[in-house]
């Protein structure tokens, strides 16, 4: 229970790989902010899943990461109800699949705002507060995106780019400060949402489901084989540990070796 008092905002935690970084920081004693949006009830009980994990606080906060004054609302809260963020994971995201020509500029600028942006307000705001502690984590979940391109996912993989190196940018600033700023590449993680798009890829391909996954979905993982949600979630929390100190500015990839390649 090495967190024990400490607090930990996951943002786009309701689900997914937020919601499992989340419950592998409350294991550790962390009391937990979720943010994201959902089915009021299903975030309710997860909500008090936490708090039976941790023994302590859990807190929803709805905050549309979108806008820059519902950040700082959500700050403010956390300041008041839990006496501040000492472990920040910017976890929220969207995707968009377009040829850049016909890309929309909205959802380019969704994307920015959601997936890069968010963590910039975030961490201007969590960082004063880590200062006067003397201690804090910055984690954010990038993608494998961060480190190498796809066609079609211009925004993505720009915002991701972006994320990892305003993790770079942060990690030297604070680096005197007891902070950590670091992010996790996961390639793909396997979810429901990756789950449930098998059988409808089966039918226009024509493929069986063994080739779904090995030749469309892991063509790039050279282990053949899904990240899963509690891998990351474990990096994550290890990178909360003192044993992690000394690991700052790093983009730490869990992708089955889409990157070495």
């Amino acid at each position: 229970m090495h967190l024990k008092g400490k607090t930990a905002l996951v943002t786009g935690s309701t689900s997914g790989i937020g919601l499992g970084i989340a419950k592998a920081l409350a294991v550790h004693g962390a009391n937990i902010i979720i943010n994201g949006f959902g089915d009021a009830d299903a975030i309710e009980a997860e909500r008090k899943a936490l708090e039976e994990l941790n023994g302590g606080k859990a807190a929803y906060d709805s905050a549309d990461l979108t806008k820059p004054a519902a950040i700082e609302a959500m700050f403010a809260r956390a300041e008041a109800d839990m006496g501040g963020v000492d472990i920040l994971v910017n976890n929220a995201g969207t995707q968009f699949v377009s040829p850049i020509e016909d890309f929309p500029a909205e959802k380019w600028d969704l994307i920015l705002a959601l997936n890069l942006s968010s963590a910039f307000h975030a961490i201007r705001l969590a960082v004063p507060g880590m200062r006067k502690k003397k201690w804090g984590r910055i984690i954010a979940t990038a993608s494998a995106h961060s480190l190498v391109a796809s066609p079609f996912k211009s925004a993505y993989v720009a915002a991701k780019h972006g994320l990892a190196g305003l993790t770079k940018a942060v990690a030297l600033e604070v680096a005197d400060a007891g902070i950590t700023v670091n992010c996790i590449s996961p390639g793909y993680v396997w979810t429901p949402l990756v789950e449930n798009q098998i059988p409808d890829t089966m039918k226009a391909r024509g493929l069986t489901r063994e080739q779904v996954i090995n030749d469309v979905l892991l063509a790039g993982q050279p282990t053949k084989q899904f990240v899963t949600v509690e891998q990351v979630a474990a990096l994550a929390a290890f990178l909360t540990r003192d044993e992690a100190a000394n690991i700052t500015g790093a983009n730490l990839s869990v992708d089955g070796g889409w990157t070495a390649a």
